[in-house]
């Protein structure tokens, strides 16, 4: 991991296993993608709002 990404760590909204993703903090102000949970292989939406500070807003929903 560099000094421009971040890891969060979350709970998988469907099998609730702790997870995590690697955050770009050069990837612009709000970014949103899908991962899949490395556990249970379902889709999870991520939105990420990010300020000069680092992030400042970390979401995660299903996809269903």
């Amino acid at each position: 991991m560099s000094d421009l990404e971040e890891d969060y760590f979350f709970n998988c909204p469907y099998c609730m296993e702790q997870i995590f993703v690697s955050v770009d903090r050069t990837g612009g102000s709000k970014q949103s993608f899908t991962q899949d949970c490395e556990v249970c292989c379902q889709p999870i939406s991520v939105r990420v709002e990010i300020d000069r500070e680092g992030v400042v807003h970390f979401y995660v929903t299903s996809e269903a």
